[in-house]
């Protein structure tokens, strides 16, 4: 009987803790092909759709697995996701199977018509990538003239919908002087969110880390700065794949006095900093299963398991899940449980993704 007893303990803790780790946000990168050439490309975007990317039958299948286990909300993403032919079949099979859809793209294949098959398949939100507030700015990181000019005329189509626009910009050095100018356009175009990336040194992005990336110092200041205008905006304003944000957050409230208040449901959530493998998770092209999509570390694939299997039980989830794993710093902080430092860029600086965050000059205790 007690062995019976501690069979079940073992069981109901094994549950707990799954529930306690579902995913939030599953990233999806529908295709990698894409009809821009951006230099910071996550993705190492190709002009051509690849022959491995998931069939339309193999796509559908992936959304009976997610909508069987989780209530995430569904990111379809790229490349540019609209390169795919049959995005609309896939994005209203995932609505209709209950899914909270977003997608995120670079605006510039969105048309009237477009648009309105957007609001039609059941996306709440559309992302568009900007990377500055003027066409000269943006177009040069976008490697395409008139880019610019299309992902805002996308923009507005897609808000004409009545659907959630979000702005996304990488910030870097070739930008950075521009953000004030960019939550300006944000705010112009009526936007319902603005976030800001902080570059990872990833596919494209490795190639102009050394030219364009922030040092720790001028992240810190950046992110300050950042918190202190989300304060006086009437919309969303977030830091991305910058999770010593929350560490600001709550050392700029406690300065304050003021206690720190977090959504932690829906779009608008925010619950804390990293959250590769333990609340995010990404599904590539070709079925592969990262953490996050910037920390290229493959725990599976959907086309050989399922991807509740994957997420329950992958030792790399489990991993970074556990912040007592965290090594330098990182793992002695004590605001590890509401940033824990990216993982991705930790990857790229010493191939340990539980390494200190290499772009964080936070000292703790201090």
């Amino acid at each position: 009987m007690q062995t019976m007893n501690a069979v079940q303990d073992l069981h109901l803790k094994s549950h707990k803790l799954r529930q306690s780790f579902s995913p939030r946000l599953i990233f999806w990168e529908l295709t990698e092909g894409c009809n821009l050439k951006c230099i910071h490309c996550r993705a190492t975007a190709q002009p051509m759709r690849s022959d491995a990317e998931l069939s339309t039958i193999q796509a559908k299948r992936v959304v009976d697995d997610i909508a069987s286990f989780a209530d995430p909300i569904l990111i379809l993403t790229g490349g540019e996701p609209l390169y795919r032919p049959d995005f609309f079949e896939i994005a209203q099979y995932a609505h209709d199977k209950g899914l909270t859809l977003a997608m995120a793209t670079n605006g510039t294949l969105i048309t009237e018509d477009i648009a309105k098959k957007i609001k039609d398949a059941g996306i709440r939100r559309v992302a568009i990538s900007l990377d500055g507030p003027t066409a000269d700015i943006h177009d040069k990181f976008r490697g395409i003239d008139g880019s610019f000019e299309a992902a805002l005329r996308g923009a507005e189509l897609v808000k004409k919908q009545g659907i959630q626009v979000q702005f996304n910009t990488t910030i870097t050095k070739h930008n950075v002087h521009a953000v004030e100018d960019m939550i300006a356009l944000a705010e112009a175009r009526e936007a319902d969110a603005l976030h800001l990336f902080m570059l990872v040194p990833v596919g494209c992005g490795v190639q102009i880390t050394e030219s364009n990336m922030l040092t720790a110092t001028e992240y810190e200041n950046v992110l300050e700065w950042f918190y202190e205008r989300s304060r006086e905006v009437s919309f969303e304003i977030r830091a991305t794949c910058a999770p010593h944000y929350y560490r600001i957050m709550r050392q700029k409230a406690k300065e304050r006095g003021e206690r720190v208040t977090r959504q932690t449901h829906g779009m608008n959530a925010m619950t804390k900093g990293c959250l590769a493998g333990s609340g995010v998770c990404f599904i590539s092209h070709k079925g592969f299963v990262q953490p996050c999509g910037y920390l290229p570390v493959q725990v599976g694939n959907v086309l050989q398991q399922p991807l509740e299997q994957i997420w329950n039980e992958s030792p790399e989830f489990a991993v970074l899940r556990d912040t007592n794993e965290l090594d330098g710093k990182c793992g002695i902080c004590e605001y590890v449980n509401i940033c824990s430092g990216c993982r991705a860029r930790a990857y790229y600086e010493t191939g340990n993704f539980m390494s200190e965050e290499p772009y964080c000059n936070y000292q703790p205790g201090k």
